[in-house]
């Protein structure tokens, strides 16, 4: 299985899809050191129905690569139905209350999508880990994921009672699983107001989305380990998300990693093999000094049998660990070379996800102005159907105008002095009478209306 041993997790609350640029790079520096942004929320209905279309894809034709464990196939449906399990039985006791009918709420939901003080809801994401540990494991492996997941969603409500789930949908189309969780944060007890309200700032502060994600990182690994019957542990919390490049994944570099550990081992043992040498040296140079001539020769030496094994027995292990010591001193020039272009490709990788981060932040930018000038082309198509209904009426109303006008007025001389009176006010000119007078084509009505 995967020698890695560190997961990283992240938790943050927002909804960096409906934000600008500026603020996704404030999330790096929030005094949390999470990638929480404190102040960033869906505000309102329209943000709600982005956050929907978002979360359950549909802009496109994928909706079978994410998964809803909690909620319906829509958002701004299970939100309001959640508002009115929170907030309906306080909303009617504050009406009672009411003596002037302004000041009556009709609809908690629409009354806080209108108040731009306010946020109408919450979105939290929670992942485990980046797309490095993610990019070679199976469809099988990752979709487990959703038992994980299944359990967080219980543990954030039990970490936060204060937060109740509206919707919660797991994405498994983009590089690593990820939750989107849709909610509503609440207070109770209230004096002033609803005795239940909405409450955002007062559940999320800057200290409790630390505590939150202290909590929740814990949960997360104790739930994928049981899951996933592995042993793994949490990465220490780094302010921002974890972009580094985590070498130890590549397979290439482990494999020289082991090799560069067996070679030291093998460094080792040359380093004793060379103080053995040192003494076998010492005890050479004995023999040699020790050496006599012979009788017949002087510049011959006489030399025992044992004598001449001891040499040969040093000259074997002198090769032997001439030849070990270059190839351990290769291995090390070989691992020198390969870390340094590692290093450089590291730089590379780090650059090119950088850019592949920035294009995926401008292309779903891109897709929520495609969806913005979509709905104001549904409205704008809304209109025209409005006003083409209105003109088709004014147009009917007209011609039964000119048809009254045909069998009233020029029927008899009896309403000649009202004809007159229509010419002189200049409400009917020579052609229009004529047009009804000789009771010409009403069509041609679309003439006058020009």
């Amino acid at each position: 299985m995967e020698d890695k041993e560190e997961l990283s997790y992240s938790l943050h609350l927002s909804n960096d899809k409906n934000k600008s640029k500026k603020a996704r790079r404030s999330v790096k520096n929030t005094e949390t050191g999470t990638t929480s942004l404190s102040n960033n929320a869906i505000q309102n209905h329209q943000q709600l129905s982005k956050v929907d279309k978002h979360n359950l894809r549909k802009y496109d034709e994928e909706q079978e690569l994410i998964c809803t464990i909690k909620g319906t196939s829509s958002i701004v449906e299970d939100t309001k139905n959640l508002y009115l399990e929170l907030f309906e039985d306080a909303r009617i006791k504050y009406n009672e209350k009411q003596t002037r009918n302004d000041r009556k709420i009709e609809n908690y939901f629409n009354h806080i999508s209108n108040d731009n003080k306010r946020d109408l809801a919450c979105e939290i994401i929670i992942e485990l880990d980046d797309m490095d540990f993610w990019a070679d494991k199976d469809d099988k492996f990752k979709h487990k994921m959703t038992e994980v997941f299944k359990e967080q969603i219980l543990d954030l409500e039990e970490v936060v009672p204060n937060f109740k789930i509206a919707n919660a949908t797991i994405h498994y189309d983009e590089s690593s699983p990820h939750l989107h969780i849709v909610g509503v944060p609440f207070k109770d007890g209230m004096k002033n107001g609803m005795e239940k309200q909405v409450g955002k700032s007062d559940v999320f502060t800057k200290v409790s989305l630390k505590n939150i994600q202290d909590k929740m990182r814990e949960y997360c690994i104790n739930s994928f380990n049981r899951i996933y019957h592995l042993n793994y542990t949490l990465k220490a919390k780094e302010d921002g998300r974890n972009v580094d490049i985590n070498v130890a994944n590549m397979n290439e570099y482990k494999k020289f990693k082991r090799e560069q550990e067996k070679y030291k081992k093998q460094l080792k043992e040359l380093n004793n093999k060379t103080d053995e040498l040192q003494n076998k040296s010492n005890e050479i140079n004995d023999i040699i000094d020790n050496l006599k001539p012979t009788i017949m020769n002087k510049n011959n030496y006489s030399i025992s049998s044992d004598e001449v094994d001891k040499i040969k027995k040093y000259i074997e292990q002198t090769n032997d660990t001439t030849s070990n010591l270059r190839d351990a001193n290769d291995i090390n020039i070989v691992l020198k070379r390969y870390e340094d272009d590692l290093r450089e490709h590291s730089n590379e990788v780090r650059n090119l996800k950088k850019k592949i981060k920035t294009r995926d932040d401008r292309i779903e930018e891109l897709e929520y102005d495609l969806n913005d000038a979509n709905d104001t082309i549904y409205e704008l198509e809304d209109k025209v159907s409005k006003l083409e209904e209105t003109l088709n009426y004014f147009k009917e109303l007209w011609n039964k105008f000119i048809k009254f006008l045909q069998d009233k007025f020029f029927s008899s001389n009896k309403y000649d002095n009202i004809i007159n009176d229509l010419y002189e006010e200049e409400i009917l000119d020579n052609n229009e009478i004529d047009i009804i007078q000789n009771n010409k084509n009403i069509d041609k009505s679309d003439d006058f209306e020009r």
